[in-house]
């Protein structure tokens, strides 16, 4: 069965996309820690981060990377955090939060985004990617 992601990539469920290539996409997440908080997914449905062949990882990476400098034009902030944590849906997906605070940083019981606040999140991330 496909993953929630893979549903979202196959257009069956909506998502606020700011970035799309051939190996992964980048959506804004629900439930934000922070406004900008975004998701780097690859397309291939890999569970376990460890299992990713690497140059899919290295490719995240680089991504993430071209995201997190995008965040901060975006949402100014101290840094972007990066985390992989996995335990939420069966299928990697990088964490990328704009952060000034180790109190930002929180996992569980977040407010669910709205669409507007979503999709003018990603509007700034792909305005600042140019």
């Amino acid at each position: 069965m496909a993953t929630v992601f893979t549903r979202i990539m196959q257009g069956e469920l909506p998502g606020h996309f700011v970035w799309d290539d051939e190996q992964c996409v980048a959506i804004m997440t629900l439930n934000p820690m922070k406004p900008g908080h975004l998701l780097v997914i690859p397309r291939q449905e890999i569970d376990h981060w460890d299992d990713l062949p690497a140059e899919l990882s290295d490719h995240l990476m680089a991504v993430s990377r071209t995201l997190a400098k995008a965040l901060k034009k975006a949402f100014p902030c101290e840094r972007v955090g990066l985390m992989l944590v996995g335990l939420e849906v069966p299928h990697v997906h990088v964490h990328l939060v704009p952060l000034d605070a180790m109190e930002d940083i929180q996992v569980v019981g977040l407010p669910q985004a709205t669409p507007d606040a979503l999709s003018a999140a990603a509007q700034r991330v792909r305005d600042a990617l140019g």
